[in-house]
C-alpha cells in the first residue's frame, strides 16, 4: 500500500523535472537540506569560472567586468523573489548572526523610548544570544515568550514593545507559526516585526510585502543550497529604508564608498544593509544555486512539501508504531514547514544508524531525529525508503552496535 502511494505521489509531482538539477550521491537519500542543502548542478561551474577566470584571469577588474561590486544586490533581488519581496529590498553578504545583529539594532532604533524586545525563548540560540547583546547594547529589556503567545504578549505589553524577533518554524520541531498573524499584532503594538527565515527560505512562501514585515534575515545554505557557509541576506522594507541606520557602518555602505571619506553618509535604498567586502566566491556559488529555483512557483515547492512532510507521517504511523517514537510535529499541513521532527530516547544511535545505510538526517539533544525535505530534490519513494530504513534499525537493535554511540563533534 505504501510502495503505491509514493508511485503515486511522484507520478503526480510537478517538480520531478527539477531534481535534475542537483548532483545528488547515488544510493543516498538526503533529508538534512535543513541544515545544508544539496549540490545544485549549476555550482561547480560557476565557481570554476569564478575561480579561474574571473579571479584568475581578470583579477581586480571582475569588480566592474563581472559584476561582482553589484552581487549583494543582484542576488539579493534574485532571493527576493522566493521570499515574496519586490526588487531593491534584499541585500546578500555577511553572515547570518551579522545581519541578525545590525537589523535588530536597526530595527529597535526606529521604536525610540521603548524598552522591550520580545524574542522566543526556543529561538535558535544564535537568535537569543544577539536579543541579549542587542539588548545590553540599547538598553532594552529582552523578555522570552514563545511564539505560540506573543500575540497576546504585544497587546499586553503595548508601546513598551520596540520590536518582536521570531521565526515562523521551530528548528527543533518543524512548527510552522503564522507570519502574518504575529506581524500584524506586532504592528498594533506599534512594535516592528523581525524575523528569521532560515528554516523557511526556499522551503515556504513567506510572502515578505504582502503581510507588511519589517525586517528579516536568513542564511543561504539551508534550503537554499548555497554551500557551507554561504552568505546570509536582510530584509528591509522599502518603507524603513531612509531611516535605516545600523550598528556596523562599512565602506561598502557609504554613499561614495570610492570617495575615501572620513565620514560615515549612508548610500541610498537597500545598499546602505552592507557593510565590507563580501565573500565572493561563496556569494556566486549562492547565485548559481539559486537557478535550481528558476521557472519554480514557491507555491509548488510548498505544495511538494506538505505532501513530502505528510506521506513522512503517514509512513512513521505505519511502520514506527510500538517501537519507542513519539510524533512532534505537527499533523495540519498549515501548522508544520518543510521538516518532520520524532521523538525517541536513543536519537542519536538511530541517525548515526541510519547515515551508516545512506538515509542522511540528524537530530537535536536529548532526544529529537529530524528529517528536513527539500521539495526540489527529495521524492515520496526516499521518504518511504528512509523510513523503512529507521523501522528496520528499531527493529533489530542495529543502532545499539558500538560504533554508533560514540559522537562526533558536529552532530
Amino acid at each position: 500500500m505504501l510502495t503505491e502511494r509514493a508511485a503515486e505521489l511522484d507520478a503526480a509531482d510537478a517538480l520531478a523535472h527539477v531534481r535534475d538539477r542537483f548532483l545528488l550521491p547515488e544510493g543516498v537519500v538526503y533529508l538534512d537540506g535543513n541544515s545544508l542543502g544539496a549540490l545544485p548542478a549549476a555550482v561547480p561551474a560557476a565557481v570554476e569560472d569564478a575561480v579561474r577566470r574571473q579571479w584568475g584571469v581578470d583579477l581586480i577588474r571582475s569588480w566592474n567586468g563581472n559584476g561582482w561590486w553589484d552581487a549583494p544586490i543582484r542576488v539579493g533581488d534574485a532571493l527576493g523573489r522566493l521570499l515574496g519581496a519586490a526588487p531593491g529590498q534584499v541585500v546578500v553578504g555577511d553572515s547570518t548572526s551579522v545581519q541578525l545583529f545590525n537589523t535588530l539594532v536597526a530595527a529597535a532604533r526606529l521604536r525610540p523610548g521603548r524598552r522591550l524586545l520580545l524574542t522566543d525563548p526556543d529561538h535558535f540560540p544564535t537568535d537569543q544570544y544577539i536579543a541579549d547583546s542587542v539588548g545590553r547594547l540599547l538598553g532594552l529589556e529582552v523578555r522570552r515568550v514563545p511564539a505560540r503567545d506573543a500575540a497576546a504578549a504585544l497587546a499586553a505589553y503595548g508601546a513598551d514593545v520596540a520590536v518582536a524577533a521570531y521565526a515562523p518554524v521551530d528548528y527543533r520541531t518543524g512548527e510552522l507559526y503564522d507570519m502574518a498573524a504575529l506581524t500584524a499584532a506586532a504592528h498594533g503594538a506599534g512594535a516592528l516585526a523581525h524575523w528569521d527565515l532560515c528554516h523557511a527560505a526556499g522551503a515556504l512562501p513567506v510572502g515578505l510585502d504582502a503581510i507588511g514585515a519589517d525586517f528579516a534575515v536568513g542564511c543561504g545554505y539551508k534550503y537554499l543550497s548555497g554551500g557551507p557557509g554561504a552568505p546570509a541576506f536582510a530584509y528591509v522594507a522599502q518603507r524603513h529604508q531612509a531611516d535605516f541606520d545600523h550598528p556596523v557602518t562599512g565602506w561598502h555602505g557609504h554613499a561614495e564608498p570610492f570617495a575615501m571619506s572620513g565620514a560615515y553618509a549612508p548610500a541610498p535604498g537597500v545598499a546602505r544593509a552592507r557593510i565590507g567586502t563580501p565573500p565572493l566566491l561563496s556569494l556566486l556559488a549562492l547565485e548559481a544555486a539559486l537557478t535550481a529555483y528558476d521557472g519554480v512557483e514557491m507555491a509548488d515547492v510548498r505544495a511538494k512539501g506538505t505532501s513530502l512532510t505528510g506521506f513522512f507521517q503517514e509512513c512513521a504511523d505505519a511502520l514506527l508504531d510500538g517501537l519507542g517514537f513519539t510524533a512532534v510535529t505537527p499533523r495540519d499541513p498549515a501548522r508544520r514547514g518543510s521538516q518532520v521532527s520524532l521523538r525517541h530516547p536513543e536519537a542519536y544511535p538511530l541517525v548515526a544508524a541510519l547515515t551508516a545505510r545512506g538515509v542522511i538526517g540528524d537530530m537535536r539533544a536529548p532526544d529529537l531525529l529530524r528529517f528536513g525535505f527539500n521539495a526540489l530534490y527529495v521524492t515520496h519513494a526516499d521518504v518511504l525508503h528512509a523510513v523503512r530504513e529507521l523501522h528496520d534499525i528499531a527493529t533489530t537493535g542495529a543502532h545499539r552496535a558500538p560504533e554508533f554511540q560514540q559522537r562526533p563533534t558536529v552532530t
